[in-house]
């Protein structure tokens, strides 16, 4: 789960859309040698309100450094610092400790999981001494749909090997009608 959220966080800044922000003479450059780089960017959904921050270095060399921060829907501020070099990408979580914790078992859910553990002792001990189990004897209706179940079953098998014989036949019909190719295979291309 944790490597899942990692993914998501990682991701997420990555997805909006910024073509616009490219001229069309942008698109065809030439490569150049590599330069350092540094931004620091601050954003908000309202006015005066900032609820992410964003900032990455890189040296030139493909070594880059960075972190970024927002605010959860729980309005917990969560940081993921990174390091991406020659060994592959590095993030470190920071404030996430809640997100790998499970949920504590309410009341209700105690029980529940109880009565769940007792019942599955119960049966494994009937199997481990070989004591059938009680099943619940079939009703007269219960009876009646598996008796139209098995009926239709035997008909659509029934179906089933008519159809298969059928092309069977017109298979060998066919192979004893054909007339066979002279296809030379010494001129293979």
């Amino acid at each position: 789960m944790e490597n899942l959220m990692i993914a998501f966080i990682l991701i997420s800044p990555c997805l909006g859309n910024i073509s616009h922000l490219l001229s069309e003479s942008s698109t065809t450059t030439t490569p150049s040698s590599p330069k350092p780089y540094s931004f620091h960017y601050q954003a908000g959904r309202y006015p005066g309100n900032i609820d992410r921050i964003h900032q990455e270095s890189g040296d030139g060399t493909g070594h880059v450094q960075g972190s970024y921060s927002f605010i959860d829907p729980k309005h917990k501020i969560r940081t993921v610092q990174y390091i991406a070099d020659e060994n592959g990408f590095h993030a470190s979580l920071i404030n996430y400790e809640d997100t790998v914790v499970q949920p504590v078992d309410s009341e209700t859910v105690r029980l529940a999981k109880e009565k769940h553990f007792r019942l599955y002792q119960k049966i494994a001990e009937a199997n481990a001494h070989g004591v059938p189990i009680n099943l619940p004897q079939n009703s007269a209706s219960v009876e009646r749909a598996k008796d139209k179940h098995i009926q239709l079953y035997q008909k659509i098998a029934e179906e089933h090997a008519a159809i298969a014989a059928q092309r069977e036949t017109e298979r060998l019909a066919y192979e004893a009608t054909s007339i066979v190719n002279d296809v030379n295979l010494d001129h293979a291309y």
